[in-house]
């Protein structure tokens, strides 16, 4: 079998292949870092929207997000009960609390979640099957996926020790795990009753709530539901299906803060890095191969010929230098996801994205660096 010319060429010097792999490698680990955290954000924004139990979702018009709710009066739910096909209406309580950690004694707020548990509103099995647990006084259930800062508690529960502390300065007891996981808005998380939440807000009155969940009949139709909604309901509340309710809150992130704007600028900085690197080595090693090109210009090769070798080499450089790139990102993701509990995820998507782009990066750097290939005379040789 016959070896590639452009192969030939990065071989022949070892170590520039083998910093211009490092190069490479280093672009795609910034690349999938700067992806990773941002598709994190935006996955974790959502990932308790997600587990509600609804079809269609009632907020206060000022509410951005769910970790900047204003409330609204419950009777707008009882209102929804008369428009046709709505089925039942539950209201959430949600609100931030002070957490002391059992252990150190140390504070951190925490995103205290209310509902009543009559409704079985929230799709997380540690909830479900806590639903009586949670209507005892002064009773919470802790999320196990929370950073550790908040202490060992699911460690402590699984080893059938009793685990009280205080929230909000009153004292609860922790009888329950589920598994939800911190987002950028919320380190951790529990879970108790309404009764109980606005025994931790004895502030808040009750009555107004945070989130109205609607649930609809078997044979309603959402379109006309919500249409119905949208007329009977007076406009200090505004009406969502469950895809715009996740919608809301993912265009919160994207537009409304400088976050995804800022992983998108690094992404694009680690393209740009990147194809620096790679115009460096091909620029290089043509100039180093002046008086190889020239000779086969002087034996019928053409400059056609000379360009595909090296956007061959480009190529090449891409799909070599990509694999050390993404084994390293799946340790660091590993490494992030425990150290943040943020949803860090390697995706297909996100693997074959990254590639094209490193095969784009390398191109870009070739055709750049093939205008050295100009001067390449076969004069130059005799």
């Amino acid at each position: 079998m016959k070896i590639p010319l452009a192969w030939l060429q990065l071989t022949h010097e070892k170590i520039r292949l083998l910093v211009a792999l490092a190069g490479i490698a280093f672009a795609d680990i910034l690349m999938f870092m700067q992806l990773g955290f941002r598709d994190a954000l935006f996955e974790s924004s959502v990932i308790l929207t997600k587990q509600f139990r609804g079809d269609i979702f009632l907020l206060n018009p000022q509410s951005d997000t769910l970790v900047a709710l204003e409330t609204f009066s419950e009777r707008r739910l009882y209102q929804a009960l008369s428009v046709e096909g709505v089925a039942t209406v539950s209201p959430i309580y949600l609100n931030f609390a002070i957490w002391k950690n059992p252990i150190t004694r140390d504070t951190r707020a925490i995103q205290v979640i209310g509902f009543n548990p009559v409704d079985d509103i929230i799709n997380l099995p540690g909830v479900r099957n806590n639903l009586d647990v949670i209507k005892l006084p002064d009773v919470v259930l802790f999320d196990e996926l929370s950073r550790p800062e908040y202490g060992a508690i699911a460690e402590l529960f699984n080893q059938g020790k009793t685990i009280t502390t205080e929230v909000a300065e009153r004292r609860i007891k922790v009888k329950g795990l589920f598994a939800l996981g911190a987002s950028f808005g919320a380190d951790g998380n529990i879970i108790t009753s309404d009764v109980n939440f606005l025994r931790l807000f004895p502030e808040r009155e009750k009555g107004l709530i945070d989130i109205g969940v609607i649930n609809l009949q078997p044979e309603a139709n959402l379109e006309l539901v919500l249409t119905g909604l949208k007329a009977e309901l007076p406009e200090d509340v505004v009406v969502f299906s469950r895809e715009e309710f996740i919608t809301h809150e993912k265009n919160y992130w994207q537009n409304s803060t400088a976050i995804g704007f800022v992983f998108t600028l690094g992404t694009i900085m680690g393209f740009i890095v990147g194809t620096v690197i790679v115009y460096q080595i091909l620029y290089t090693d043509v100039a180093d191969h002046l008086p190889e090109y020239a000779t086969l210009k002087a034996m019928g090769y053409t400059d056609f010929y000379l360009l595909v070798v090296v956007f061959q080499e480009a190529i090449i450089l891409a799909l070599v230098g990509y694999l050390p790139g993404f084994s390293v990102a799946l340790l660091l993701y590993f490494m992030a996801a425990n150290a943040t509990s943020l949803p860090m995820a390697m995706t297909i998507f996100k693997a074959i994205m990254v590639l094209i782009l490193t095969i784009i990066m390398c191109l870009v750097s070739g055709a750049i660096s093939v205008r050295k290939l100009n001067s390449a005379d076969p004069a130059d040789i005799f």
